[in-house]
């Protein structure tokens, strides 16, 4: 089994992270670097010049026998420029989320990458997280079921307002990924989540709020709210709020399922009851304190390597446009 080579931009908390997952999967960081002039350094030996031929570095060496990928943790603002450099010379790579701070700039990487055949993979550990999984499994079968249930074959989907979720993801104050408002540091991730279920084309924004500015960042926002409905498509009629706040004095991350008791409107012995509960994705100790869950991180990582040996082309792209949603979503409302 191949040896693959790595570089990380980016060796803070999640960068340390990122590191010692890959490593336990045997793969090597050639290096490590941890702001533009150690990675201006690196390119140069590298010989990181201009874009090149995916066979060929400046210097006629195969790009693939110094580095096979990137991953780059480096702070939010940044990964659009890192993230187009290897792009741009066809080097596959791995960055921490958001894609990007603004959404024409996340839908540029994504169809370069494509454009490039260049495995983009963006690190949305949730949408790997068993717990998570688990829930959309049986989410989705009780959404199917009640609609084929209460309507016709031709007109398979719930009434609106009949089905709620509210995705709510709050923890106490942290001076890490203040660089961006708290859309694009903790919406996208339920955001990632809700479009592994919803196509993004049948998702309307009904509306989008924000609470109060950051005491120490005044230029961004510790809370937000917002709501979306489907309003196309198979599960049109389903309705999603998001509460999101990164200064609480609490630590939460749940979904919560309400739905409501309907009549099949053809025929009204058919009844579907109620039903309701709250998942959550994650647990904390006495002191409130998250406990991450491994497999999340780890399955993330493993998924990656498989996209890297070419396997699921066609999960990666759709993971990669999941990502690319998820910034226009929180960063054009």
């Amino acid at each position: 089994m191949k040896r693959y080579k790595a570089i990380l931009v980016g060796n803070g908390t999640m960068g340390k992270r990122h590191r010692i997952r890959f490593e336990a999967c045997d793969v090597q960081f050639v290096a490590v670097v941890d702001n533009l002039a150690e990675f201006n350094e690196i390119a140069d030996k590298l010989n990181f010049g201009n874009p090149v031929e995916k066979e060929t570095c400046t210097n006629g060496m195969q790009a693939s026998q110094e580095v096979d990928f990137v991953v780059i943790s480096s702070p939010a603002t940044t990964h659009y420029a890192y993230a187009k450099f290897f792009v741009e010379r066809k080097i596959p790579v791995f960055v921490e989320k958001p894609l990007a701070i603004a959404g024409e700039e996340a839908q540029e990487l994504v169809d370069l990458a494509v454009k490039n055949d260049t495995l983009l993979f963006v690190a949305q550990s949730e949408c790997y997280n068993p717990l998570f999984l688990n829930f959309r499994k049986h989410f989705l079968a009780e959404l199917n079921m009640r609609g084929h249930v209460l309507h016709d074959a031709g007109n398979v989907r719930p009434d609106a307002g009949n089905v709620r979720l509210e995705f709510r993801r709050e923890h106490k104050y942290s001076e890490r990924c203040r660089d961006v408002n708290v859309a694009l540091d903790l919406l996208v991730h339920d955001l990632s989540l809700f479009f592994t279920m919803f196509r993004s084309q049948d998702v309307d924004v009904v509306w989008f709020e924000t609470g109060k500015k950051s005491e120490n960042d005044p230029a961004n926002f510790d809370s937000a709210k917002l709501r979306l409905t489907v309003a196309r498509g198979p599960h049109q009629g389903v309705v999603a709020d998001f509460y999101v706040n990164r200064s609480s004095d609490c630590d939460v991350r749940t979904i919560a399922v309400d739905f409501a008791r309907v009549t099949n409107p053809c025929n009204r012995s058919v009844v579907v009851p109620e039903s309701n509960y709250v998942v959550s994705l994650s647990y904390y100790t006495s002191e409130g304190e998250v406990v991450h869950i491994p497999d999340s991180l780890d399955n993330e990582h493993r998924f990656f390597l498989k996209l890297l040996a070419g396997a699921c082309a066609d999960w990666g792209h759709r993971a990669a446009q999941n990502a690319a949603d998820c910034v226009k979503f929180a960063s054009e409302q």
